[in-house]
């Protein structure tokens, strides 16, 4: 395939630049630094697929995507949970048991490694994750139609855990103290997610859904012309739920119907959706739903940290939990080894790296 692409009439070989950025190792936030006015073209996403205008919000969008206290009954909790996961697969939770001082410093700590001098981030800018933490502009920079507009600190925290003096200093402590609080947490929502399908309350970690976790941090700084790309391109998450917290500028959409929803920040809130794999797995009980970041437009950064939980065992097979295929309600998908469901996901652009069809019966 050729490397060249078209921005209005001038013909330029995109690959080329978006090397000659990555090489640079700067990010976008060094890139806004330098004090331009108007983006790289490879940042330009083609006419067909830019933002149509700020927030598409619907009239009641604070009811589509609502706000699950967690110190309610638990009844009430596993009901909430049940309805928002079997419809826009997004709710934020509260009372969710994470202090606000950790949340607080985790965010400061992102927000401070992002907006070092840029030689500082340069060490940790790379692609290869083998050494389990990686500071990078688009984990798919390449393989994109174009580049969206931010930064992100990826780590592998589980089942092994990064070498300490890996992780950037700036974010050490407060990256290993988040994952803590999350992992309990996680393991607490996993529980009533599972209740919420009528199936024994540790059923999800029984099937080491809890046992692999990555962080994506994500920094999004100022974008000159937000209406010619994205911070975040449109997508499902592949695993089996997202925990996000997010700072209070806002930019996350999910999309409803034909409809793009803003999830608001809600003080001391946690964003949580469910992946690919838990819809399979609930056989369609839950629903992956695609979801955004628009470029930010204001002069405060947009910063989010978002924990993926995933199934352990590579080895192992998944699909539709037994207990949920009945005569009327078959199997919806078919079974399939983690590996191989990996394998096919890595090797795919972003926005194109939904796998559910490929394993529907």
């Amino acid at each position: 395939m050729s490397t060249a692409a078209v921005t209005g009439d001038v013909e330029y070989d995109r690959l080329k630049e978006a090397k000659q950025f990555d090489d640079s190792k700067i990010g976008v936030k060094g890139l806004l630094d330098s004090g331009p006015t108007t983006i790289p073209r490879f940042f330009h996403h083609p006419p067909d697929s830019r933002p149509i205008s700020r927030p598409i919000t619907r009239p009641n969008s604070s009811h589509l995507v609502p706000v699950v206290d967690l110190s309610l009954p638990r009844s009430t909790v596993v009901d909430q949970l049940r309805q928002a996961a079997s419809t826009v697969g997004f709710f934020q939770i509260t009372n969710h048991g994470v202090p606000d001082a950790v949340s607080r410093r985790i965010l400061a700590a992102v927000k401070a490694f992002n907006e070092q001098p840029t030689e500082k981030k340069m060490v940790h800018y790379r692609r290869d994750p083998s050494r389990g933490v990686a500071f990078s502009t688009n984990v798919d920079l390449f393989h994109s139609k174009a580049a969206s507009w931010r930064d992100t600190l990826q780590m592998k925290l589980s089942p092994i855990s990064p070498n300490r003096d890996d992780v950037p200093e700036v974010v050490r402590s407060e990256v290993f103290e988040w994952d803590r609080e999350i992992v309990r947490m996680g393991e607490d929502l996993l529980g009533l997610l599972s209740e919420g399908l009528g199936v024994r309350r540790e059923r999800l970690k029984d099937l080491s859904c809890a046992e692999s976790r990555a962080m994506a941090a994500h920094y999004y700084p100022y974008c000159p012309q937000p209406d010619l790309t994205y911070g975040l391109t449109s997508h499902t998450d592949p695993g089996v739920v997202t925990v996000l917290l997010q700072n209070d500028v806002g930019g996350l959409q999910v999309k409803f119907g034909e409809d793009w929803v803003d999830i608001e920040p809600v003080p001391g809130a946690l964003v949580i959706n469910i992946g690919d794999i838990l819809q399979i797995i609930s056989n369609d009980e839950y629903k992956s739903v695609e979801h955004r970041v628009l470029a930010n437009p204001l002069r405060e950064p947009r910063v989010s940290v978002a924990i993926f939980f995933n199934p352990g065992n590579r080895e192992s097979s998944y699909g539709p939990l037994p207990e949920l295929v009945l005569p009327e309600k078959p199997a919806l998908y078919r079974q399939f080894m983690l590996s191989d469901y990996l394998q096919r996901f890595f090797s795919k652009e972003l926005g194109d790296k939904t796998l559910r069809n490929y394993y529907r019966l």
